[in-house]
């Protein structure tokens, strides 16, 4: 049976300025790669974090809005703290709660209202 690799969601953007400033400026992502089949054409971008490379695309069927992608984070208390000292629009992630399945997440909707869970694993006795 094959092995699978990565994977790299599409999610789906409507206005590329706010696209940009929201995953480069706030989030801290870095641009890879962005792609018009000509002037005028709807924007298709790459950006990439680490390990986690997302895709963001203005093309209709690419994607529907209000997706959601879990990102896993070495530290998610630190990252949170982070974008809160940032700030983007109404964008306002709150302090990283524990889930009963043993993470602790915090979540922020992108201007396209996809929603992005980052989490980092904790061990079971942990009390944060």
């Amino acid at each position: 049976m094959a092995t699978l690799g990565t994977v790299t969601p599409v999610l789906r953007s409507f206005d590329a300025a706010r696209t940009r400033a929201f995953y480069l400026d706030f989030l801290g992502f870095e641009l890879v790669f962005e792609h018009r089949f000509e002037p005028g054409m709807p924007l298709y971008m790459g950006v990439t974090s680490g390990d986690c490379t997302l895709h963001l695309s203005e093309h209709y069927g690419d994607g529907a809005p209000g997706a959601s992608v879990r990102i896993a984070c070495d530290d998610v208390v630190a990252y949170a703290a982070a974008l809160r000292a940032r700030g983007f629009e109404n964008a306002r992630p709150g302090e990283p709660q524990r889930m009963p399945w043993g993470t602790l997440e915090v979540g922020v909707h992108d201007p396209s209202h996809n929603r992005l869970t980052f989490f980092t694993p904790v061990d079971g006795d942990d009390d944060e």
